[in-house]
């Protein structure tokens, strides 16, 4: 099932830049239809969660529409999502449609709809959306390499710089939050920690905190965390759209990545 539904969700992204539609394109409009579908799951049993999105906007009503009213109605949906103040604003923040064919967002729509996407486990979620960052990274139109440092490279100077639990992380040029995962990767090892209930909660709640210039390269950054299992719909990590170097937050940290991106 899970090859199945990665073979599915590269044909399609392949069928949409026949059609005109970038990788980033399709990356950004895959984040904000599977940020809506998962808060849909979660609102349902056996969660039950109260979900904060309105439910003129919620998944349901774009599952019930079709050709120009989809359309016409995805765009209201994100539009509106991005005035919020809080979680929703910081996903749905200057979002806009590139996908111009109705019937080309209502595959997406139907193909996203047929997965139950809460019951995948975090890295099955995790690599597919990696995956479609570093083919976006690769492309040189889209220019988003310099948001994508090599995975490879973050791993090896994480293993080097060995971080440990219950100690903060500060990022002031997180990019889509490749140094953040490479951390969270090697702190619930166990061949590297044994972490607690309590290790395992700051871990994902608390440890990272991240800074990034560029809205969609933030907004990519809070998805990837949240798929690979880091922070929740209720409480992001914590990703700003600044730029760190204006002034001082005051707050001091365990490990900052800056110098790493130098050495990148």
């Amino acid at each position: 099932m899970t090859e199945a539904l990665i073979s599915k969700i590269w044909f399609f992204c392949n069928v949409l830049r026949d059609a005109g539609v970038s990788y980033g394109a399709y990356l950004e409009q895959l984040t904000y239809l599977l940020f809506l579908k998962m808060a849909d799951e979660y609102s349902k049993p056996p969660y039950g969660r109260k979900i904060k999105i309105p439910v003129e906007y919620s998944w349901a009503t774009l599952r019930t529409k079709r050709a120009a009213e989809l359309e016409e109605h995805y765009v209201r949906t994100l539009r509106e999502l991005g005035k919020d103040t809080g979680m929703l604003g910081k996903i749905f923040f200057k979002s806009q449609n590139e996908i111009h064919e109705p019937a080309m967002l209502y595959r997406l729509i139907q193909m996203i709809d047929e997965q139950s996407w809460v019951m995948l486990g975090a890295d099955v979620k995790g690599d597919i959306y990696e995956g479609l960052l570093a083919k976006n990274a690769e492309d040189v139109k889209s220019g988003a390499g310099q948001y994508f440092t090599p995975r490879t490279l973050i791993k090896a100077i994480v293993a080097c710089m060995r971080p440990e639990p219950e100690k903060t992380i500060a990022d002031p040029a997180c990019g889509t939050g490749g140094f953040f995962l490479a951390a969270y990767d090697y702190l619930s090892d166990r061949n590297n920690y044994e972490l607690d209930k309590s290790q395992l909660k700051f871990l994902k709640f608390k440890t990272f905190k991240g800074w990034e210039i560029v809205p969609n390269a933030a907004r990519l950054c809070l998805m990837n965390l949240f798929l690979h299992n880091i922070g929740d719909l209720d409480e992001l990590v914590p990703v700003e759209r600044v730029d760190s170097l204006i002034a001082d937050s005051g707050t001091s940290y365990r490990c900052w990545c800056l110098f790493l991106h130098l050495l990148c």
